[in-house]
């Protein structure tokens, strides 16, 4: 939850992005600023659930059986479900401001079709990750 999606194109997008488009930083400065903090609130409550209530038995995965309140009716669940929920808003307001500054601020005589790979790479994932995290 914490490795691929918000440190891998968090921080090589954060990193690679303004490189690409020659930019000192992002369209949306605060919003990335916030994006980060939310996924260091997230990991905290996450980190934080486990001594709660012995914390969350549940495995890496939250299936049903071990999670639901008659198996584990604790608060430590809680903690993680919401924390997950912390980490969804951090990868949405970082997916949008990607494609703010990938779309918009690109140069002028730079076409999207003389993009880079990455840039595109970034683009689809921001865009699966805002239509799929809501759900």
């Amino acid at each position: 939850f914490f490795l691929v999606m918000p440190m891998m194109l968090g921080g090589f997008g954060n990193w690679l992005v303004p490189l690409m488009l020659t930019m000192p930083d992002m369209s949306f400065a605060r919003m990335n600023n916030l994006s980060f903090w939310f996924l260091t609130v997230s990991l905290l409550l996450l980190l934080s659930s486990t001594y709660v209530d012995g914390g969350a038995g549940t495995g890496w995965t939250l299936y049903v059986p071990l999670s639901s309140g008659m198996y584990h009716s604790g608060l430590s669940v809680d903690y993680v479900v919401f924390s997950l929920h912390v980490g969804g808003v951090s990868s949405i307001l970082a997916s949008i401001n990607f494609i703010v500054t990938l779309v918009l601020m690109r140069p002028k005589v730079l076409g999207m079709l003389q993009s880079q790979m990455f840039g595109w790479c970034v683009i689809v994932t921001g865009f699966l990750l805002i239509v799929a995290m809501p759900v």
